[in-house]
């Protein structure tokens, strides 16, 4: 038996199914986190989290509320079902790393930090920007559409 090969191999379709996998995953967390500020899921509001942001000094906290809501909904939906995936995750690795930034600065890394650091944040964006590099793979709308 050859365990090098069971070690190194893989196939495309295995790329295709772990790409579709991600996709299934992270992006109804970004939707969720858009409804959350939205109100519909957890303890939050849009109120709150302009309110947040414009304590940590963001300027026209309200608007840029609405646009972090809107990129997690509208990038998170696109991500799931692999349509317009490379923008999306643009969209999305940059709405994270603004997140990391600003929402938990000088927090350090661990989430369980507290204030919470921003090991959430960098981990979505990592995993966005990995979609953005391969692609939606063969099971996506960009395949069958484009």
């Amino acid at each position: 038996m050859d365990f090098s090969y069971m070690l190194t191999a893989t196939s495309d379709s295995a790329i295709d199914f772990a790409i579709l996998l991600i996709r299934l995953f992270i992006g109804p967390c970004f939707i969720v986190h858009a409804l959350g500020k939205l109100g519909v899921v957890g303890t939050g509001n849009m109120d709150g989290f302009a309110s947040w942001l414009e304590d940590l000094g963001v300027p026209f906290a309200g608007v840029q509320a609405r646009m972090a809501m809107l990129s997690e909904l509208v990038g998170g939906a696109l991500l799931t079902v692999g349509l317009l995936t490379r923008p999306a995750c643009l969209v999305l690795v940059g709405t994270m790393v603004v997140a990391g930034k600003l929402g938990h600065r000088g927090a350090g890394y661990l989430i369980t930090n507290d204030p919470p650091g921003a090991e959430y944040t960098i981990n979505l964006a990592a995993i966005a920007f990995a979609v953005f590099v391969t692609g939606p793979g063969s099971i996506s709308l960009d395949a069958l559409l484009f």
